[in-house]
């Protein structure tokens, strides 16, 4: 019997991936519970960033985009760049994806990952919670955001047990219902999408709210569709040539020296909110804008930050809650279902995984896509749409490795 191909994660890539797999022959199991981060991990109310265009997860064959949902669903078709999608919306076509292409997926958890001790033609021993012990001749991780969460040190030191949605400190991932906040005083550290949605969407359940982001102006919003430059080239994010770029020239990204992928993956698409949050955000919620963070405390159990102004005063800002949006950074120990023998032999740059063509890693067999694979071909990798580029490429080199 041929061993079979898991992809470990059930988003938008590790559904993607399975689909193409699929398509190609390629037996394959799926493992994850559908969905689950955009589901569970992102607050009640929210609305995606992203474009249309930008929000389809590439399938194998026609009939599967976004829009194909919303006929199937029979609600109003999202197409143009001024349609805003709800979440809801998109948690619903994911699901519809899975059941129409991925319908074979087992909602359990992968707890171990490791070499095959006894050698032969499958490559990975895999334990499920359920039990089940089983070889797989590739495995592909397409685990998303789960465990990488991000709270940067000067926040970390007021919360030593990690961040907690009913302590002082959280993280917006913690977080689905915002409605907790209603007649409480909130901080939300950050500057991009997540924050200054979260912040309105708190603000808007009766909270008040304040957003601290580093930098002068550094809260600002992206330009409508219409204000969008004319002689630019387009891409899924707008009009720019280095969003051109990084939309459709991914590959050659991963031959950039290692200084270069890592700045180019912070700044381009970088903090900046969506330009239909302006109006709900401006004369709601307060903006401290200051130099940086340098501690948070705890005082009578509320949290408190000791920041630098602009001016270069130090000041204490004090609230029920802090939430921070300080988004998720890619480290290969927080992926501890991965044997630390295999995680041993990954070669890894700043604790992300060096991927070559296909998206293979350093171990044969072993695949990361998705945000996991940011750093080898660019900040497209955190987006829908990149599924676009990993999927084929991925399904391509698996089943080219597996003949």
């Amino acid at each position: 019997m041929t061993q079979p191909v898991a992809v470990v994660g059930a988003g938008p890539y590790g559904l993607s991936t399975a689909a193409h797999l699929r398509a190609r022959g390629i037996p394959v199991r799926v493992f994850g519970d559908p969905m689950v981060s955009w589901r569970a991990h992102m607050p009640r109310g929210m609305l995606l960033k992203s474009t249309p265009v930008a929000s389809s997860i590439d399938a194998p064959q026609r009939g599967h985009t976004l829009a194909d949902y919303c006929d199937a669903a029979g609600i109003r078709r999202l197409v143009t760049d001024e349609d805003i999608i709800p979440i809801e919306t998109f948690v619903a076509y994911g699901e519809w994806f899975q059941h129409r292409l991925v319908p074979e997926l087992e909602r359990v958890r992968v707890v171990a990952v490791d070499r095959r001790a006894s050698g032969g033609p499958g490559g990975f021993d895999l334990k499920l919670d359920s039990g089940e012990q089983f070889t797989a001749r590739a495995v592909i991780v397409a685990t998303g955001l789960s465990g990488l969460s991000r709270l940067p040190r000067e926040l970390a030191g007021a919360v030593p047990d990690g961040p907690s949605p009913t302590g002082p400190v959280s993280h917006t991932s913690q977080h689905h219902d915002l409605t907790r906040f209603a007649g409480r005083d909130l901080i939300v550290v950050g500057a991009g999408q997540s924050a200054l949605e979260t912040a309105v969407l708190a603000a808007e359940a009766g909270a008040q709210v304040r957003v601290v982001a580093r930098g002068k102006r550094a809260v600002a919003f992206g330009e409508p569709p219409w204000r969008q430059p004319k002689f630019r080239p387009e891409s899924p994010f707008g009009r720019a040539w280095s969003l051109y770029a990084i939309s459709y020239h991914a590959d050659p990204y991963r031959h950039l020296p290692p200084q270069a992928r890592h700045f180019l993956v912070r700044r381009i698409l970088g903090p900046l909110g969506a330009w239909w949050l302006r109006d709900r955000f401006e004369g709601k919620v307060r903006t401290h804008e200051v130099r940086r963070i340098r501690a948070a405390s705890i005082a009578q159990g509320q949290p408190v930050l000791t920041v630098e102004t602009q001016g270069g005063r130090v000041a204490e800002l004090s609230a029920d809650h802090v939430i921070a949006a300080t988004g998720y950074r890619v480290d290969l120990a927080a992926l501890d279902f991965l044997g630390h023998g295999l995680r041993a032999r990954l070669a890894a740059s700043r604790g992300t995984p060096k991927l070559g063509a296909g998206f293979a890693s350093s171990v044969p067999g072993l695949y990361f896509t998705g945000m996991l694979g940011g750093s080898s071909f660019g900040p497209v990798m955190r987006f829908v749409c990149g599924t676009e580029f990993a999927s084929p490429r991925l399904a391509r080199h698996v089943s080219a490795a597996c003949d």
